[in-house]
């Protein structure tokens, strides 16, 4: 296969000793420039070393590696998901008007049923319609992994100034200790029980949901009329105890890590009820029309894409840190870690040849300003550049701490600016020499306090956090990893990559048993298993 970014390496072979102040420098306009902005999102790529000719060769690609027919096909219901024979259509769940098919039939009605049933429900939940065996609801719990988990809790941590409903719970993680953290601090007469699997088989939920069932049986005569199904596999559901009208099913064309517009979201529209859920939806509706519409030079998803092509395919760094100057937006790193890693973690192109070039980042990241007392150092001063992604609201929603959300502001714009700026070291041996150093300590005590600088950061703005702005960032990065995709030549709509491990681990619970002796496994595996089963003896 033909090295695609070719041209892009040779450009960032001339220009690698260049410092981005030089940018600057040379245009006083680079700021507008190398920005773009859409309604209530504004993308800042000026601190990059991405030139003007860099970003036409960067656009170029877009063109050439047919992002707009690719994009076009995806909305269109066309079966882009090749190695599961699926359309990739999570954007109709924000669909306002628009009739989507597949395979000739518009799937918009159903949708719309099912949306409309679940506000029925929310609300139904909230008003205390629907009640547990001892009053009013007043916990929800949702039972899930994986995309069923990550979405709603980050939205519903990025939306807590607007919940006014039942108090928000999450259950994920196998490990007993979780379910019991979470229960036990619960009341099961007034707790509604959400279990999200798709098949109503994952084991991980699925066993959990047997956990909570169990916990809510021991005070109240009937559990199952204190839990709802997200699922489409109502026989598995009826066999739970769930009636049919507090189940929720989605298509195929939902990927798991693309499911919060669903049903997936139920807990969060009972959080912040149906009205506040609506927008959320609207703000990823208009992400999705200007992905659509805008063109690839003004489009925040195509740019922002192709930064993280720049950053990685082109100058080889492998990691991307993104750093949220919101408490709510906690989260969302983990959120984004799982879209960005298992959409585009991937080792073959479309046709299943080796890809010759690196697929996805390690993307990781925290909260500012927490993070800068913790891994900071290693993004300023370590050997290795890890481009950041800083995402910033310009107000707070508590005008009474308007004084600590200034600092907030300060410290996101001004760790920016040290990534770019740096220290040299004539300004740290100034600094030094001012404390009385002299001769070689303080050269030495000088050294210790260079920045490099030069390093890349992007800046996404929006004015305050709201369920339309958080829409609209999750749909912005949504499109991203899209896009990213297309580039790369890989499909980010499977993820085979987490199968091996669920399908070793089901052989292996007869060897932890001490019913299987464990034919054919290694032997560091084995030794483990012999070690756990003797301490659990």
């Amino acid at each position: 296969m033909m090295n695609r970014f070719d041209d892009l390496l040779a450009h960032a072979a001339t220009v690698k000793d260049r410092h981005i102040l030089d940018l600057f420098a040379a245009d006083p306009d680079r700021a507008a420039r190398f920005s773009a902005e859409f309604g209530s999102w504004f993308f800042d790529f000026s601190k990059t070393s991405i030139d003007a000719a860099g970003l036409k060769l960067l656009i170029d690609l877009a063109e050439k590696t047919g992002v707009a027919a690719r994009r076009d096909a995806m909305f269109a219901g066309e079966k882009i998901n090749e190695t599961e024979g699926r359309a990739v259509l999570h954007m109709a769940w924000r669909n306002a008007a628009e009739a989507i098919t597949v395979d000739g039939h518009d799937v918009m009605p159903a949708l719309r049923d099912t949306l409309g049933r679940m506000q029925d429900f929310a609300e139904d939940v909230r008003t205390g319609r629907f009640t547990g065996q001892g009053g009013r609801i007043t916990d929800v719990v949702n039972i899930g992994i994986g995309g069923s988990d990550l979405g709603p809790v980050m939205a519903s941590v990025a939306c807590t100034s607007f919940a006014d409903g039942p108090r928000l719970h999450f259950i994920s993680n196998v490990d007993g200790a979780h379910a019991h953290d979470v229960l036990s601090g619960l009341n099961p007469e007034t707790t509604l029980v959400i279990v999200a699997s798709k098949t109503f088989t994952t084991i991980e939920t699925m066993t959990n949901a047997e956990t909570a069932r169990a916990w809510m049986a021991a005070k109240v005569t009937d559990p199952a009329a204190q839990f709802a199904a997200i699922s489409t596999a109502t026989d598995r559901t009826a066999a739970f105890g769930i009636p049919p009208e507090r189940v929720f099913g989605f298509e195929d064309w939902v990927g798991g890590r693309y499911s919060v517009w669903s049903p997936i979201g139920l807990s969060l529209m009972i959080g912040i009820g149906p009205g506040y859920f609506a927008e959320f939806h609207a703000g990823a509706a208009a992400m999705d029309r200007h992905f659509r519409e805008a063109p690839l030079s003004e489009n925040l998803p195509v740019l922002l894409a192709l930064v993280g092509i720049w950053h990685n395919q082109v100058l080889g760094h492998a990691t991307r840190a993104v750093l949220p100057y919101e408490q709510r937006l906690a989260r969302l790193p983990a959120y984004l870690q799982q879209l960005e890693m298992e959409s585009n973690g991937k080792r073959v192109s479309m046709d299943g040849a080796d890809l010759p070039w690196h697929s996805g980042p390690v993307v990781w990241g925290e909260p500012g300003t927490n993070g800068q007392h913790a891994f900071y150092q290693l993004i300023h001063q370590g050997t290795r550049v890890v481009p950041c992604e800083f995402l910033l609201a310009a107000r707070g929603r508590e005008p009474y701490l308007e004084h600590q959300h200034l600092l907030l502001v300060a410290n996101c714009l001004a760790q920016s600016e040290a990534l770019l700026r740096g220290r040299s070291l004539a300004e740290a041996t100034e600094i030094m020499a001012k404390k009385g150093l002299t001769g070689a300590e303080l050269d030495r005590q000088a050294r210790h306090r260079v920045f490099p600088g030069n390093r890349p950061s992007t800046t996404l703005l929006i004015e305050v956090l709201t369920p339309f702005t958080l829409g609209g960032i999750v749909a912005l990065y949504e499109h991203r990893v899209f896009v990213e995709g297309v580039i790369l030549g890989i499909n980010s709509f499977d993820q085979w990559g987490v199968e091996l491990g669920k399908e070793l681990a089901l052989a292996l619970a007869p060897v932890l048993e001490g019913s299987s002796e464990g034919a054919g496994k290694d032997g560091s595996t084995l030794g483990l298993a012999r070690r756990i089963r003797a301490a659990r003896a």
